[in-house]
């Protein structure tokens, strides 16, 4: 019996899913109408940042710039001459699409940045706020936002920090999601360095983040859980870290796509050795778990990765 064009497609459209999916780093994902996005570090000629799409994880389109850092007036303002558009967040709200950004690097008389863009589509064009949302300095690094409405009582919360000072700080939004509302003290988890993502599910609120030096081996990601998504938080151990041809996974987001369940999109060095690795990180997405327990289960980084 023949298999019908149909099968032959799908058959087809299985063999081409693979890790990595795309060159790039701290991805940020999210599924919209049964889309997933992506908005990761991926800038096209200077500070910029793109966006990509996909409905079946193998095949990509991208979009943009959605963001030009030539059209934000307050980033050349501090008189640096180059400016990294990193670690950006998207958060849907109210018919709108919000989108957070790191202008960076730091160093001590040029403190890192977090800004808010507002847009009408995942594809942009976004439009800035005209401010910065949040400044770095005095031990403190302003980058890496991760935007998390709630689901408890609806409030915006901003994570955000890592790197230098390797804190997490936690902030209430307004609610029209541009600007900041007060500071939640918060404790830093254990092994904390950067790329902070909370999600909720089950009775917990699960934070994952970004352990090591990004060049090398050492980079991981780590897992606490609490039942505020403030805290405090209890260290749960390594989620995800290097193996022997896939080294410095981190960065990373965890949603639920429809037909696959939970995933985690994260970035790594296709390389061999400790480190330090030069070159371009690669975005990968393989399947995350819950256990038994209600705790999320480590993941092993696959070359095959998922597709729908």
């Amino acid at each position: 019996m023949k298999p019908t064009l149909a099968a032959l497609l799908l058959l087809t459209v299985h063999a081409m899913a693979a890790n990595p999916v795309m060159p790039g780093a701290d991805p940020h994902a999210t599924i919209i109408d049964g889309t997933l996005w992506l908005h990761p570090t991926r800038s096209k000629g200077g500070g910029t940042f793109l966006a990509f799409s996909s409905k079946d994880l193998v095949h990509w389109q991208e979009r943009g710039p959605i963001l030009d850092f030539k059209d934000i007036p307050w980033v050349a303002a501090d008189g640096r001459a180059k400016h990294g558009a990193w670690a950006p967040c998207l958060v849907a709200k109210g018919g709108k699409y919000y989108f957070y950004f790191s202008a960076g690097p730091q160093d001590p008389t040029h403190p890192s940045r977090i800004g808010v863009a507002t847009g009408d589509s995942p594809a942009g064009p976004f439009k800035d706020s005209g401010k910065p949302l949040l400044s770095g300095g005095n031990g403190f690094e302003a980058i890496d936002p991760m935007v998390f409405i709630n689901p408890a009582d609806k409030r915006p919360l901003l994570y955000a920090g890592g790197s230098a000072g390797s804190k997490l700080r936690v902030f209430e939004l307004k609610p029209e999601m541009t600007s900041i509302l007060r500071e939640i003290p918060v404790e830093t988890p254990p092994q904390f360095t950067e790329g902070a993502f909370i999600h909720h599910h089950g009775s917990l609120y699960h934070l994952t983040y970004s352990h090591g030096n990004y060049r090398d081996d050492t980079y991981s990601v780590h897992y606490a859980t609490s039942t505020s998504a403030t805290g405090p938080w209890t260290y749960r151990g390594v989620l995800l870290k290097s193996d022997d041809r896939h080294k410095g996974p981190g960065h990373h987001a965890i949603v639920e796509d429809p037909k696959l369940g939970w995933l985690i999109v994260y970035h790594r060095w296709e390389a061999k050795g400790p480190g330090p690795y030069t070159g371009s990180r690669q975005i990968a997405i393989d399947r995350i778990t819950y256990g038994a327990d209600g705790f999320l289960k480590p993941v092993m980084q696959t070359d095959e990765g998922v597709s729908r």
